[in-house]
Formats: C-alpha cells, structure tokens, sequence
C-alpha cells in the first residue's frame, strides 16, 4: 500500500455515520485517528441530493467541514471512463461508484467503503476492510 496522506471515505459510512450506526462511527473514528479523512467532490454531491431541507444542508456543510474533498479532474474522469469500461458490464459498476474509485486511485490513497462488494473487483483500488479498516494490517499508513 502506498504511503497515503489521507485516506478517501465511502458516502455509505458517511450517511450510516449521520444516523449513529456504531460500525460507522467506529470505522470513521478509527480511520481519523490515524489519518485525515476526505471525501470524492461526488460524495459531497450524493450527500447534498440526501438533504430534505435547509436545516439538513446547513448540517451537512458543517459536517464535511471536517474533510478534505477532492475535486474531480481530466484525470479522475479518463480513468471513470477506462473503470466503466472494463466493469460495468460483468460487474453492474456504476458512474457515480466509478468516479469516486476512480478518486482514489489517481490520487493513490486508500478507500474506505461499507459497500465492499461494489468496489472489490477494481484492480489498483485500495480497498479497507470494514468495519475496521487496519484488520489487514497494522501500518496502513506506510
């Protein structure tokens, strides 16, 4: 595993984190305490299609305050496109899932989702287990 600065978060830990599922809030608290947390610019927009009110959106910027959010770029996009290519047929992979893998992988960090089975297939992913992120291994953070 690279050695990784941040490591990039799930929207589905994010919102089971927001409804005080204890898997996620450990999972979140275990992976803040060794590294900052960060989220795809596509999780920031999947958790703000999520809001019902202003009250909730308010919530939400306070929250994801407490990450880094990455940006999408040509290069995220170009390898979106090659992972829906490759996966999307034998797999069901789709573009928001793809763009946020995709993140991940072109910023070379480590990937944290509950959904394990959407994301496990793509080489070059560095998928975390959940709920605990370091059962593999002890020095994620190289």
């Amino acid at each position: 595993m690279g050695r990784n600065k941040l490591i990039i978060v799930d929207t589905d830990i994010l919102i089971d984190a927001a409804r005080n599922v204890n898997e996620a809030l450990n999972c979140l608290q275990q992976i803040e305490q060794r590294l900052p947390a960060a989220v795809s610019s596509v999780t920031q927009m999947e958790l703000i299609i999520g809001c019902r009110n202003k009250n909730e959106l308010d919530s939400l910027g306070q929250f994801l305050d407490r990450f880094h959010i990455i940006r999408l770029n040509e290069q995220i996009s170009d390898t979106a496109i090659d992972l829906l290519k490759r996966y999307r047929l034998s797999h069901g992979l789709l573009i928001a899932d793809a763009l946020i893998a995709a993140t991940a992988i072109v910023s070379d960090l480590s990937f944290a989702s509950k959904n394990q089975r959407d994301y496990r297939f793509i080489e070059d992913l560095q998928l975390l287990p959940y709920p605990d992120p370091f059962s593999n291994n002890e020095d994620q953070t190289g």
